[in-house]
């Protein structure tokens, strides 16, 4: 189920929402871009195009906002004149409003699918194929701490959603996000969401300060809805001081730039650590970085599965265990690739093999399993 708001009655929730209330309710929109009153966008198939829907001024487009933030209780004035937020449904949602956007209110909405995706739609899809998942799974299980790593509007959320889904059962999480948007189905699962300052500017509680209490709550595993900020240190100590099987994602196009905007984010904790100090933490607590980019196409893939290996002198090894290899496109424009192992063998294996999990005979093939092995029926 997606992340509902209780009490609400989501028809008459959708029916406050004026002009965009079909676009809400047509599931072949991913993203719903309001500039303005008479300038709507959507995101349909991986292409955005210009709708024909208007709001008959900029006072309806604001009553429209106001009603999605007081709903989450959260506001937006010109004191505070952006805000993010989400709808009853779960999806997500930014405003922006006067002064800061000078030819009228923006609204941006993400929209989730009612049912949350699984291993077999992204599958489906083409994001993914079996093997690449069936070593995730084996990592997730192995309690392999993971970046997801991709661009705006690559899919990570979803894809975090659908590796936490491989987290076992008794596992205790703890989630923390800006606003919430994981489906996490284990039962033993504890939602944290940050809250912005009040009217008087005071009662923020953020990311990093969640993070922090997390460590109190004898959590099984951390997932971050997204690592922005000083938060990214206090991660990487859990990650470090045994609260192995976490998971995050970050904006950055490509595994090395990943680990420099880790870097980055550990800086904007405000601590005075040397760079190689930074490194080491990274390299010690990081095992893998899911690659997701937006090709040509407008399809949302996986590009790479890459391992932190450590540290030769002050640069962190890392080698990439699958690759999308792109073989061209077809006459429509369809990007045509293969998402493949490289052959080189993880470090993780010798975990997930001492630990008798299962592996995609694609990865077995390649590197076989020692004498004794017996995986389980995970």
């Amino acid at each position: 189920m997606a992340v509902r708001i209780p009490g609400i009655n989501i028809d008459e929730y959708y029916q406050q929402l004026g002009p965009i209330e079909p676009l809400i309710r047509d599931d072949r929109v991913t993203e719903i871009m309001v500039n303005g009153n008479d300038h709507v966008y959507v995101e349909m198939g991986g292409k955005v195009v210009l709708t024909n829907i208007k709001f008959v001024d900029e006072d309806q487009l604001l009553n429209v906002i106001q009603f999605i933030v007081r709903t989450v209780g959260r506001r937006i004035d010109e004191r505070s004149p952006l805000c993010d937020a989400r709808l009853a449904d779960g999806s997500r949602v930014n405003a922006v409003i006067r002064p800061l956007a000078l030819n009228g209110p923006l609204l941006t909405i993400r929209k989730f699918s009612r049912d949350p995706y699984q291993v077999d739609d992204l599958i489906r899809f083409g994001s993914c194929n079996e093997a690449g998942f069936g070593f995730l799974k084996a990592a997730v299980l192995s309690k392999a701490n993971i970046i997801v790593s991709g661009g705006t509007g690559t899919g990570k959320t979803t894809f975090l959603n659908v590796l936490s889904g491989f987290i076992p059962v008794e596992d205790r999480i703890v989630t923390i996000e800006d606003a919430a948007e994981l489906q996490l189905h284990q039962e033993h699962v504890c939602r944290l969401e940050t809250r912005p300052k009040d009217i008087n500017g005071e009662g923020e509680i953020t990311i990093q300060r969640l993070v922090i209490n997390s460590l109190r709550m004898r959590p099984e595993r951390i997932v971050v809805g997204e690592c922005r900020s000083g938060e990214a240190l206090d991660m990487l100590q859990a990650m470090n001081t045994g609260h192995d099987g976490s998971m995050t994602t970050l904006h950055a196009n490509s595994p090395r730039d990943a680990l420099a905007r880790l870097e980055t984010l550990v800086l904007m904790a405000g601590v005075d650590l040397p760079v190689r100090a930074i490194r080491q933490q990274v390299a010690g607590a990081i095992n893998l970085i899911v690659q997701l980019n937006r090709l040509r196409d407008g399809s949302r893939k996986v590009t790479a599965i890459t391992e932190i290996v450590g540290m030769e002198q002050d640069v962190i090894t890392m080698q990439d265990i699958f690759v999308l290899e792109q073989k061209g496109a077809t006459a429509e424009g369809k990007v045509i690739a293969e998402f493949r192992p490289t052959g080189l063998r993880p470090k993780i294996l010798d975990r997930i093999f001492n630990q008798g999990i299962p592996l995609p005979k694609e990865i077995t093939a390649l590197f076989p399993p020692p004498p004794g092995y017996k995986p389980s029926a995970k």
